[in-house]
């Protein structure tokens, strides 16, 4: 079958024909219909991330429909359409027991980063990763849900936002557009932030009740002009630059929220005096639960948690990543094998 490899930090994916998968006990194999292309493909490339071996299979946004069945397995029959859980915790240790199974100590595999992904055809994965996807949503659109709209629910459950609140959203790639939906969805004031005017249109047209661009801007000026002068509840950081950090900073009210979401190879510097006196926090937030994939996937359903989708071959995966480096990527770019 063909998959798109990754080599080593600075060489391109290599799109090559690799052994079959070979379904095993407790295990689903299946066949990909649709693989998003998130950041961290990115930071695989540059060096920021390394998985645990090389060559590996990245994706870890899949979706698709089962085509085998290992034994012991009674949950998922051959033709369900399912989405992956990326995550595949042990269900066994005192993370999983507590319902973040997301910071799980003895994960069975994790796609991309331990486990080959899902820029193949097919993909081997433990039963326990498969959830079924609702009928009335396509799996090209179910895919990106399974990061992007993952990651949005859990960053909004970290910050603990209220209805009322004013949140700024600082980047509109993926998760950024999901985050303004499911903030609105819990009656929260959005401010986005970005750089290209189409995010930006596409921000709005998703929610954002004001947007800025920081390279004609200045975003804390703008967030605290939005707010009377008050600042933002919470900003989310998804980027991680020292330029966005300090931006995010900056635009924070009393007793506000950092939330950083992205990372990068920077530094950010903190005055703790100017969190101190206003009482601010600075909190963190990865991946997400297996039942935010689920509620993630009912809310794609229902048509409350859109993702806007551009698709390519398995074959382009080189001159996507290219469009998503460059800025071009406007929603979620998703390989079809």
């Amino acid at each position: 079958m063909r998959a798109a490899r990754f080599y080593g930090t600075g060489r391109p994916l290599v799109v090559e024909d690799v052994e079959r998968p070979q379904t095993t006990q407790g295990h689903v194999l299946v066949e990909v219909s649709a693989a998003g292309v998130c950041g961290t493909e990115l930071h695989f490339l540059d060096g920021l991330l390394s998985p645990a071996r090389t060559p590996i299979t990245l994706g870890h946004e899949v979706a698709g429909v089962v085509a085998e069945v290992g034994d012991g397995v009674t949950e998922v029959a051959v033709g369900d359409r399912v989405a992956i859980h990326y995550f595949h915790a042990c269900g066994r240790c005192r993370w999983c027991r507590a319902g973040d199974d997301h910071l799980c100590d003895a994960p069975l595999g994790f796609l991309a980063f331990t486990t080959d992904g899902g820029f193949a055809e097919q993909i081997l994965v433990p039963a326990s990763a498969v959830l079924p996807v609702p009928d009335a949503l396509d799996l090209t659109a179910a895919a990106p849900l399974c990061c992007s709209g993952t990651t949005a629910l859990h960053a909004v459950s970290v910050a603990g936002v209220t209805d009322g609140d004013t949140a700024v959203v600082y980047g509109t790639g993926g998760v950024g557009l999901a985050l303004v939906q499911v903030l609105r969805l819990a009656g929260v004031r959005v401010v986005a932030v970005a750089r290209s005017a189409a995010r930006l249109d596409l921000a709005r047209q998703l929610g954002a009740e004001v947007t800025v661009d920081p390279s004609r801007e200045d975003v804390a000026a703008r967030v605290r002009e939005a707010t009377g002068g008050a600042g933002a509840d919470v900003v989310f950081e998804l980027v991680g630059t020292r330029e966005t950090g300090a931006a995010a900073l900056a635009s924070l009210g009393k007793r506000g929220a950092l939330v950083y979401v992205g990372y990068s190879f920077d530094r950010v510097e903190v005055d703790p005096l100017a969190l101190v006196v206003p009482e601010q926090r600075i909190l963190t937030s990865v991946g997400n639960r297996r039942a935010e994939l689920v509620e993630a996937l009912k809310l794609g359903a229902a048509g409350l948690l859109r993702t806007t989708v551009t698709t390519a071959p398995l074959e382009d995966v080189a001159r996507v990543l290219d469009d998503l480096r460059a800025g071009r990527v406007v929603g979620r770019a998703v390989l079809i094998p």
